[in-house]
Formats: structure tokens, C-alpha cells, sequence
């Protein structure tokens, strides 16, 4: 089978998705404001305290490290949902070096995200998402956050999965002719580190895919939230 190559035009296929799958490409976007992601990861922590900041007074709570796991939390659910969906419509994987790829925190909703020069990992899927998205994003996405709120690494691992989860639910709904099938690929990827360990995935057909973390995200501690449907907090289902 010949996939598509991984262009502007197979991008914004994948943006239209869903809002979290979207990024924009080419010159920069009018409204401005874009700094690489090694900005917020390290090369800036005034930055990252910055976003914790606002997205605390967006939540109503005066917790940092709650504010600063959603924040966490909507980030790697960025990455995972370009990165998976491109892999599962293309079967190639962009290249989201924090180098290359670039943010704004809008005035509602997760980071916006643009990639100026898009290219892709020459390298098979699973390996392409591993090293692109856990290794280059998600490890000093994790530092960082830990540096600046104190959240725990067993609350950012289970963070992360949860995103890659959330990421594959949309795509079976709203991508239902994929290139690479997307069970397989996830259940992979849960299956290595970072991610091993940090919760319970089940598929049972016709009834959509589950996942049950081991840690929980904090965001019920905001004024007037729940859990959510994978914490760790939520009565265990019962199996007979």
C-alpha cells in the first residue's frame, strides 16, 4: 500500500479531526505570539510559571500543581493526537521536535500549536512515536512541570497514557478508515516504558476500548469538578 506522503494538505486533513488535533502549518499565524516549545520546557521556566498561573485563574483554584497537571495533561494530549493521528491516517509521523514545533496559550482551551516546516521521523510508527512524542516531548514536558508545581512522576506518566487513550477514542469515531489500524499501535505503546504500568487497557468489540489508570490527574480538586471517566478514584467495575 502507498501512503500519503506526510504534506501540509495531509496535515490539515488530520487538523480537522478535532481541535486537538489541530496545527498549523507554513508562514506564521496573523495572530502571533509563538515561541518554540523548548521555551516552555526549559530554556523559559518564567513561562511555564507563567501558563500555570493563568490556567489557574482559568479553573478558579489556587493550587498550582492542579493547574499545572491539566496543563500538562491538554499538552501531551496535543502531541499524542497530531502525532497519532497523522501515523494512523499516513502511516507517517511528523517530526515534533520542540525545536521545530511551536505555542501560544490562547485565551481558552489547550496550548495552540504550529509547525512551521513540517517533516517526518524516518523511522517505522512505533518507534517514530516513542521517540518523538515520549522522548523529545514528554520527558522534559514532565521535568519541567515537576521543576515548577511539584506534581508527581506517577501522576505525569498516568497523565500521559490518559492523553494517548483520549487521543484513540476520537480517532476510531471520527477516523474510521485509518492506514494503520489504532488499537495495535496503542496497545504497544502502553506496553513500553514510559507508559507501561500506568494503567489497564481493555478491548472488548463491539463496546469501545477502556482504560483504567493507576494515578489521578487532581482535577477534582477544581471548585465544582468530578473525576475523570479513567481515574484511578472512580469504584471499580464489577466483573461478574
Amino acid at each position: 500500500m502507498v501512503t500519503p506522503a506526510l504534506t501540509p494538505d495531509a496535515l490539515a486533513r488530520v487538523s480537522a479531526i478535532g481541535p486537538y488535533f489541530a496545527v498549523a502549518t507554513g508562514p506564521r499565524p496573523e495572530a502571533g505570539g509563538f515561541r518554540p516549545l523548548a521555551d516552555l520546557y526549559d530554556a523559559d521556566p518564567g513561562a511555564l510559571e507563567e501558563c500555570v498561573r493563568t490556567v489557574a485563574g482559568r479553573l478558579g483554584t489556587d493550587q498550582p500543581r492542579v493547574a499545572a497537571s491539566t496543563l500538562h495533561l491538554g499538552t501531551a494530549s496535543r502531541l499524542w493526537s497530531i502525532a497519532l493521528g497523522c501515523a494512523t491516517l499516513t502511516g507517517r509521523v511528523p517530526d515534533l521536535a520542540p525545536d521545530r514545533l511551536w505555542w501560544r496559550l490562547p485565551a481558552s482551551g489547550p496550548l495552540d500549536l504550529w509547525l512551521p516546516d513540517p517533516a517526518e521521523v524516518d523511522e517505522e510508527p512505533l518507534p517514530a512515536l516513542l521517540g518523538t512524542v515520549t522522548v523529545r516531548n514528554l520527558a522534559p514536558w514532565a521535568d519541567a512541570v515537576r521543576r515548577v508545581s511539584g506534581v508527581s512522576p506517577h501522576t505525569l506518566r498516568g497523565n500521559a497514557a490518559s492523553a494517548l487513550v483520549g487521543a484513540h477514542r476520537v480517532l476510531l469515531a471520527r477516523a474510521p478508515a485509518p492506514v494503520l489500524p489504532v488499537i495495535p499501535l496503542v496497545r504497544a505503546l502502553l506496553d513500553r516504558p514510559p507508559l507501561a504500568g500506568t494503567g489497564t487497557y481493555r478491548t472488548r468489540p463491539p463496546a469501545p476500548p477502556a482504560f483504567r489508570r493507576r494515578s489521578c490527574c487532581l482535577y477534582y480538586r477544581v471548585p465544582g469538578a468530578g473525576t475523570c471517566g479513567d481515574c484511578v478514584l472512580n469504584p471499580k467495575e464489577k466483573t461478574s
